[in-house]
């Protein structure tokens, strides 16, 4: 079996977008792993690198929805080629976050079984890891070939169902201190919504810039309202407070203005890309000589 190592493009060359993508998804992983090992990972070293493991698997299967919409967005058709070793990382994380787990349970598999089902947002954050398995295990040229074109793309869209269902589990287990949490759903909303557009609309109009624009205002909007109802909810809170909160940084930044703030940022990015990318308009043709007063000299 011949080996193609995660660094080289489909022809066998090396490539610096795959080499630069690989480092940056496996960091969090080795800067957790060294700091367990020097004893620098907390007082529950074990919980913390649940926690670490768990938020980076979410983080990158987002990264990996948003490859598609940078592509038509920014126009950089070439980040389709670490759209599979991104996904695949975040797999990776949410291994190691169910293997931690698994360890902190001092690998009692019963007991951590048992947990998985008597507790909600671990049932649904076990769910999610199957599908993410299942989305690994048929990412690769073979099995795109087996399955089909058609069939392959159906069965990966279900990477929204594992979205959803991770930032569910996240949110879950965040308890009050959802602020990133609810970061993570804005963005997730987000992606899908511009999603559907596309879907509905064509990819040409859910990339252009006014409908950017219109579904950050809007995801931000959502999160914003998402949050006040949570902590409504859960305290009582007024979600009158919480509203006026986003619109004043004298507490840092609150998650809606974190999502406005990323998709304004998608935007400007989008505009001066397209800017750059804009042909030059011809010169324009001298005037055409007048014969009959042309020096004849």
């Amino acid at each position: 079996m011949r080996v193609r190592f995660p660094w080289l493009d489909r022809r066998g060359r090396f490539s610096t977008l795959k080499a630069v993508t690989l480092v940056l998804v496996a960091l969090p992983g080795l800067v957790a792993a060294i700091r367990y090992g020097t004893g620098h990972l907390g007082a529950r070293p074990l919980n913390e690198a649940i926690l670490v493991t768990g938020l980076w698997a979410v983080r990158l299967l987002l990264l990996s929805l948003f490859v598609t919409p940078a592509r038509q967005i920014l126009r950089l058709p070439q980040l389709v080629i670490v759209r599979r070793m991104i996904g695949v990382a975040a797999f990776a994380y949410a291994a190691c976050h169910l293997t931690v787990y698994a360890a902190d349970q001092a690998f009692d598999l019963a007991k951590a079984g048992a947990e998985i089902v008597l507790r909600l947002y671990l049932t649904i954050g076990f769910a999610a890891f199957l599908l993410l398995a299942a989305l690994a295990i048929t990412s690769t040229g073979g099995m795109i070939r087996r399955l089909g074109g058609k069939s392959w793309q159906a069965l990966h869209r279900a990477a929204y169902a594992a979205a959803l269902l991770a930032i569910t589990h996240y949110f879950m287990q965040s308890k009050l201190d959802v602020a990133e949490a609810t970061v993570v759903a804005g963005f997730g909303l987000w992606l899908i919504a511009y999603r559907l557009v596309a879907w509905m609309a064509g990819t040409g109009a859910a990339a252009s810039i006014g409908v950017i624009g219109l579904l950050g205002t809007i995801a931000a909007a959502l999160t914003a309202l998402g949050e006040a109802a949570y902590f409504h909810l859960l305290t009582g809170a007024a979600m009158s407070r919480v509203l006026r909160a986003d619109l004043s940084l004298a507490t840092g930044w609150r998650p809606g203005q974190v999502v406005m703030l990323a998709g304004y940022v998608v935007v400007a990015v989008a505009v001066a890309r397209r800017r750059r990318s804009r042909p030059a308009s011809p010169p324009s043709r001298p005037p055409a000589l007048d014969r009959s007063v042309a020096w004849r000299g």
